[in-house]
């Protein structure tokens, strides 16, 4: 992206007025297309910058873009900048989000994202589908690497979304010939077993995202016509049974959610040129007992060739940043339990040795 001559290293100070030092004053000119994307809704992409470098001042005139602050962090902008300015012109679909994203991996000195993520997934209707962040293109690249990959991580990350549009990929290449999507049926909190209707009726509910990312990444009149066929399957865990399943991409989603009997009858239905995708969050556990089949065999499993965990954080929270925060909460609430049990534990142990 073109800047103009104003690029000048000036004694100054920070927006705020503070003192700071040198500062330095950028403009850069944006072609008209590529500022309207910028911009966002109500400039919110800028303010996603602003909110990276709180002590840079963008202001935005036509199509010029200035930048003004202490050195490094204009510096910094500036790269932030010109790098959304390139992702855009590549198709990227930017929120705030990814603008926090973008500016942590180019902070990390781990790449452009521009590059990183260039080809998208899956792209339908002018939406493309790509990994946004370092954990999702390793998640997605592991999916290309190996036979059977463990997505676990808290919720927003893109674990179902990417494993999906893998999958919708792989049948469009004709790498399979269906695809397979498959959760356990288990109850969040609430009883839905009286619910009216027949088997399918009944079982709708929890299979329902999946139709509804399905729908997202394929033509949804299309949609219809290839579950009628069988060439893709949305059904329950419990439907695996005895099945081999051949020339398949099979996704297994909410995957703490079994135990760990379902969780080796499934592993175990894998066939010839087939890939599985096993998706779970294991702090989201709602069955009864407590013992999940996801927790259970990333002990199992771990190190065998040709599987892979990949394991997602809040850095991969592509959802609204608030997600991120209460992720990060409720994990070191979590830790803090923990923590707190175990000091329980060791005082009654102690004072079960002094008696």
């Amino acid at each position: 992206m073109p800047s103009s001559p104003r690029n000048d290293l000036r004694p100054g100070a920070s927006a705020s007025g503070a003192s700071t030092g040198p500062s330095k004053r950028v403009d850069l000119i944006v072609d008209g297309v590529a500022m309207v994307q910028l911009l966002g809704p109500q400039d919110r992409l800028l303010r996603a910058v602003e909110k990276q470098y709180p002590s840079v001042r963008v202001l935005v005139r036509g199509n010029e873009v200035t930048l003004e602050g202490p050195v490094d962090d204009v510096v910094r902008a500036q790269e932030l900048v010109d790098e959304l300015v390139a992702m855009v012109r590549n198709g990227h679909d930017l929120g705030p989000a990814e603008v926090a994203s973008t500016g942590r991996i180019l902070d990390e000195g781990k790449g452009h994202p521009a590059e990183l993520f260039g080809t998208p997934i899956v792209t339908n209707k002018g939406k493309s589908i790509r990994a946004k962040t370092l954990g999702q293109k390793d998640y997605v690249d592991a999916i290309d690497e190996n036979t059977i990959v463990f997505g676990i991580g808290p919720a927003g990350t893109g674990k179902t979304y990417l494993a999906m549009a893998k999958a919708v990929q792989a049948l469009q290449r004709r790498e399979v010939t269906r695809i397979i999507l498959t959760r356990p049926a288990v109850e969040a909190g609430e009883r839905l077993g009286f619910l009216p209707g027949t088997l399918t009726d009944k079982i709708d509910p929890y299979l329902r995202p999946l139709y509804d990312a399905l729908n997202e990444m394929m033509d949804p009149e299309v949609v219809p016509k290839l579950l009628a066929a069988g060439t893709v399957e949305v059904a329950p865990l419990a439907y695996m049974r005895g099945r081999t399943l051949n020339d398949a991409f099979v996704v297994l989603d909410e995957a703490q959610n079994t135990t760990p009997e379902q969780m080796k009858m499934f592993l175990t239905r894998l066939g010839f040129g087939s890939k599985m995708v096993v998706t779970g969050d294991v702090t989201q556990v709602d069955l009864p007992t407590g013992a999940s089949g996801l927790q259970l065999v990333t002990r199992v499993l771990d190190g065998i060739d040709d599987i892979h965990f990949a394991r997602l954080t809040s850095d991969d929270v592509v959802r609204h940043t608030l997600v991120a925060r209460i992720v990060d909460a409720y994990t070191k609430y979590d830790s803090e339990k923990q923590a707190a049990q175990f000091a329980r534990q060791q005082q009654n142990q102690a004072q079960g040795g002094a008696q």
